[in-house]
């Protein structure tokens, strides 16, 4: 890429003057941004965190609407009442992996082990008062909103821009206010939650409808989230992440009856408001004019209301005023600047409609009826069998968009941590193309009429603007006698369809002739040092001490806890070792991806980054190995108790893998 907020919530806001921007209001701004590396891709990213200002509106103006709620006795309340049904809270996880994420460093490319642990501390809290946790994570960016999505790549570009050159000037991490997710934490998280028991569920429509459905469908004790869209849904209660209390699971419950009682609207009012407020579906810049007419007819009765207040609150005041009726929608569809297409007011109503729901607004031959059933004629894979396969691995977070590439040929990869200005280091995005063109020829090369489809990519990276999607063509991997069949890799048995599997895995980072050294090391250190072999290919800057860093990381993270690594402390940080931390970890989805590809030739949890990387760790050896310590001093005195299948380059003292020509020389 190229650098480029009536009634009585009146009376109630003039015991408290409203600043011009709130501090809850802030954290919608900081919300509709969204957060750097989520996407959720490839990694999917929610476009925006719900009606921009509601949930500040709702902190300030509508206090009665936020509710301290106990979580245990809630759960208590509900086994009363429903003896035969456990208490389960839906979480929409992409809203609260930033609360997650609590380990002191963020920047160096993620502290995985102490992740895990906080995920499990998590877990254990609501496990003890007896309530059972549903994960739902975003599984794709739907094209209607694909617009706000690269506005917010953009945003997100601007940010990590800023974050490297303060951590050059200064040579350490940034506070909070700089705060960005590690590269592909959403990924990620699903895998690791899947790892300690629990049911983690990829969508196939944006999360917050499916965490809404589920809810109510599943008579949920509530949502676990932060994003006000839910206080738009007819659903389960609202909870919110930012406000619990982990260690007595108390938090704020976020109250619709309450909301609609302060604008002097009722449930039925709600998607309307949401949508002419601007939301996914309907953008804000259609809606200015309107809001203007709303303001002259309700001017602001307090001097000290913010544009956004008054807009919400003039806009609640015109809606409460408006017959529920299809033929009101109608005349709104009207009057309002929508364009060539006048049905957004319309679908924007139909996205906060349930399953089961029925709304005066809407007429029951709506689209909404429709379900995902019709996807199936129009996908890239015409085989029922392999794209029921992909679709049920998908939802169940078991792989890792290969179902995007078979279902419609598309995919995304929002920001990574990478510094625009090393130039000598290529974006991850075309590092990988290659693999990716190979996975993209494993998926698809019995395609529709026998020729292999294109896949569109929206992978952002320095020099890609993001207009339109890059039209990528598969490649077949160098394997002898071509790729195995998709069918083959997927359903057949046995040890030579496992050598198969393993061999085509291999071939999308032209390794397959080392397919006997790897198959000899622990899974998790071949996967490693299948990435990393690629990398000293690709990347022709990648020096000696870069491969003695990452080597001696793996090697020294062995036999270290979450707590030893949350004890290490760094005297500086380099910008060169967070880009390299980075091109890392997308590496490792990477691996994922090919792996679903392929078969499964690895065990998915063999390839996570707690087994194999620790941001301090690999910035600590990366500046050591720059500064030329001895190989003694790299392991840490540990190389006599080094038992894997990997070689040291003798009497130079000079640890190695392998050789900058030849990456895979010390293999052979």
């Amino acid at each position: 890429m190229r650098s480029p907020a009536r009634g009585e919530a009146e009376a109630q806001a003039r015991h408290g003057k409203v600043d011009s921007v709130s501090d809850s209001e802030q954290t919608d701004s900081a919300n509709n941004v969204g957060e750097v590396g989520i996407a959720c891709c490839c990694e999917f990213q929610r476009s925006t965190m719900g009606i921009k200002g509601l949930q500040g509106f709702v902190t300030r103006v509508c206090p009665d609407a936020c509710k301290t709620v106990n979580l245990k006795e809630v759960a208590e309340k509900h086994r009363i009442d429903h003896p035969d049904i456990p208490p389960v809270i839906v979480v929409d996880a992409m809203s609260c992996v930033r609360h997650w994420y609590t380990p002191e460093s963020w920047v160096c490319g993620g502290q995985w082990q102490e992740y895990l642990a906080n995920l499990e501390a998590f877990i254990k809290a609501f496990t003890a008062a007896g309530i059972t946790l549903v994960f739902y994570f975003d599984g794709v960016v739907e094209e209607k909103k694909r617009d706000e999505w690269i506005k917010r790549r953009w945003q997100n570009y601007k940010e990590i821009a800023a974050l490297f050159q303060f951590v050059k000037t200064h040579r350490k991490q940034p506070g909070r206010g700089m705060f960005v997710l590690p590269s592909a934490l959403p990924t990620f998280t699903r895998y690791a939650l899947k790892s300690l028991g629990q049911k983690t569920v990829c969508t196939l429509k944006e999360a917050d409808f499916e965490v809404a459905a589920y809810g109510l469908q599943h008579n949920c004790i509530g949502i676990l989230g932060q994003d006000s869209d839910y206080l738009i849904y007819n659903t389960s209660p609202y909870f919110s992440i930012e406000k619990l209390c982990l260690d007595k699971l108390v938090t704020v419950m976020y109250c619709r009856e309450a909301l609609c009682h302060a604008l002097g609207l009722t449930l039925t009012h709600l998607p309307l408001f949401a949508c002419l407020l601007g939301n996914d579906v309907v953008p804000e810049s259609l809606l200015e004019g309107f809001w203007n007419k709303c303001l002259a007819t309700c001017p602001p009765r307090n001097k000290s209301y913010n544009r956004r207040t008054n807009v919400l609150l003039a806009v609640a005041n015109y809606i409460s005023r408006v017959p529920c009726s299809y033929s009101s929608l109608k005349h709104l569809e009207e009057m309002l600047p929508l364009g060539s297409d006048k049905t957004l007011l319309l679908r924007g109503m139909e996205s906060y409609l349930l399953p089961g729901q029925q709304s005066p607004w809407i007429p029951p031959t709506a689209e909404h009826l429709k379900t995902f059933s019709g996807v199936e004629e129009t996908a890239m894979c015409q085989d029922k069998e392999i794209f029921q396969l992909a679709k049920e691995q998908h939802i169940q977070s078991e792989n890792y968009v290969v179902f995007n590439i078979l279902c419609n040929g598309v995919i995304e990869c929002s920001n990574s941590l990478e510094d625009d200005r090393d130039t000598e280091i290529p974006g991850q995005a075309l590092i990988f193309r290659p693999v990716r063109q190979h996975v993209y020829s494993v998926l698809l090369e019995s395609g529709k009429g026998g020729a292999c489809p294109s896949v569109k990519e929206w992978f952002v990276y320095f020099g890609n603007p993001l207009q339109q999607p890059e039209v990528i063509q598969p490649v077949q991997p160098p394997l002898p006698g071509g790729t195995p069949n998709l069918k083959t890799l997927w359903f057949a048995k046995g040890p030579e369809v496992e050598k198969q599997r393993y061999s085509t895995f291999l071939a999308c980072f032209h390794l397959q002739d080392l397919m006997e050294e790897l198959q000899a090391l622990e899974a998790p250190v071949a996967g490693f040092c299948c990435l990393l072999a690629y990398l000293m290919l690709q990347v022709h800057s990648l020096s000696l001490e870069d491969l003695n860093a990452f080597v001696a990381l793996v090697l020294c993270l062995r036999g270290k806890s979450a707590s030893q690594l949350e004890r290490l402390q760094l005297m500086e940080v380099d910008s060169r070792a967070v880009h390299l931390g980075a091109v890392f970890i997308r590496g490792l989805t990477t691996l994922l991806m090919a792996n679903s590809a392929c078969g499964f030739p690895f065990r998915m949890d063999d390839l996570m980054p707690w087994k194999v990387f620790d941001g301090k760790l690999f910035q600590e050896k990366y500046q050591r190995s720059h500064r030329n310590c001895s190989v003694e001093e790299l392991l840490e005195g540990n190389v006599e108790n080094i038992e894997w299948d990997i070689q040291t380059g003798g009497e130079d003292s000079t640890f190695l893998l392998g050789r900058p020509d030849d990456p895979t020389y010390y293999w052979k």
